[in-house]
């Protein structure tokens, strides 16, 4: 899943030792955009952050799970982030060499399409079944 906010916070960093080794995790909150912003706490895990030079007020696109555990009894949910990228743009934004009909280029792009579809004797079927 992915999605794009707004960097609100870059909490410490946090370390320690486990059975397979020493482990290093990083939150970061953002805000999404919209009419009903959320807030998400998003765990980094690893040196995945470490390309990126962080300021609160930039936009950043983040590709995570969301996984969750039991533990005595209570459930534990974390989005962990696999991929931290920063953006230009916001998530609604299409990139510049979209192949999408826009408003300005609909009209456009319908006339590319055959006026008179191929009859259906001369279609060649190439499927196995």
């Amino acid at each position: 899943m992915q999605f794009t906010g707004r960097l609100l916070q870059v909490l410490p960093a946090q370390t320690g030792q486990g059975k397979n080794g020493e482990w290093r995790k990083q939150d970061i909150v953002l805000e999404t955009d919209g009419q009903y912003p959320k807030k998400v706490c998003v765990s980094v895990w690893g040196d995945k952050m470490s390309h990126l030079s962080l300021s609160p007020g930039e936009m950043l696109t983040v590709d995570f799970d969301i996984e969750s555990r039991e533990y005595n009894g209570k459930w534990y949910t974390d989005v962990k982030a696999w991929k931290v990228a920063s953006s230009t743009g916001s998530a609604s934004d299409a990139p510049a060499n979209s192949n999408f009909p826009t408003k300005s280029n609909f009209n456009n792009t319908a006339s590319n399409f055959p006026s008179n579809p191929p009859a259906e004797d001369s279609f060649e079927d190439d499927l196995p079944f």
